[in-house]
């Protein structure tokens, strides 16, 4: 292989594309050639910043892809004189170096791509599957045998309903009429232990009918208790209760 030969493989040592005598031999070629040495630090580094700009494993064929991407490219070989590479060279080299940034700049873009639309739909099935075992539940807890109701009012002419399951040890609100909350804001609703108030999940603020199971265990609580809760909800209540309801027994 002749140097002018060498100094076209820099892409190639990159993407770990050489055989592994040629490898060896564009190595040593990289200790007496600074340009070349120069031009592998940076198309490195070009590599690494586009792999970590993609948080997904590309597939196997990509590689390839890619390959036969810069492999299709045409490339003048430098001419080498003894003082310093011709400015042809460097012209080969700057085209070698940007044709390969755009392929992997397309190869990242695409992987990107494919994985947002793979991640969007992974969250639309977990959300269906979630949206689907809530409303499985709080059928159970409405049809359990021990269910017991109690409706209650709630301000502007609100009524909230509870249903009560301790054989399923979960609780179901249900409201109508419920006007929105205001912008910003959300329902919370809280169980009630012994005075201290648990969370137990948030409402839908875009609906004033809701049908909620209550997050967590029933456990001992005596009751429940719903707040008006800056958007994504607290920890503990921040406003004074808009209602608070005693289970039924």
């Amino acid at each position: 292989m002749t140097t002018a030969d060498l100094h076209t493989l820099t892409g190639a040592y990159v993407l770990h594309a050489l055989a592994p005598d040629e490898r060896a031999e564009f190595e040593r070629h990289l200790g007496v050639c600074p340009a070349c040495a120069q031009e592998v630090r940076e198309l490195a580094a070009t590599v690494s910043k586009l792999g970590l700009a993609v948080a997904v494993t590309p597939p196997p064929a990509l590689k390839q892809q890619v390959l036969r991407r810069v492999s299709a490219e045409r490339q003048d070989p430098p001419r080498i004189s003894r003082r310093a590479v011709p400015s042809r060279a460097k012209r080969g080299r700057a085209l070698s170096r940007f044709v390969l940034a755009a392929c992997l700049a397309a190869a990242a873009a695409f992987g990107g791509v494919a994985f947002w639309q793979h991640q969007e739909a992974t969250d639309a099935r977990l959300q269906a599957q979630r949206a689907q075992q809530r409303a499985e539940e709080l059928a159970l807890v409405l049809a359990a045998p021990d269910t017991r109701v109690s409706t209650a009012k709630l301000p502007d002419g609100a009524r909230g309903t509870i249903v009560v399951s301790h054989s399923r040890n979960k609780a179901a609100f249900l409201t109508s009429g419920l006007p929105k909350p205001p912008q910003g804001k959300v329902y919370q609703l809280w169980f009630n232990d012994a005075g201290v108030m648990r969370p137990a999940g948030l409402m839908d603020p875009a609906v004033t009918n809701n049908a909620v199971l209550m997050d967590g265990p029933l456990n001992a609580a005596s009751g429940m208790g719903i707040t008006v809760e800056p958007a994504g909800g607290s920890p503990k209540p921040t406003t004074d209760p808009l209602a608070l309801m005693n289970f039924p027994v």
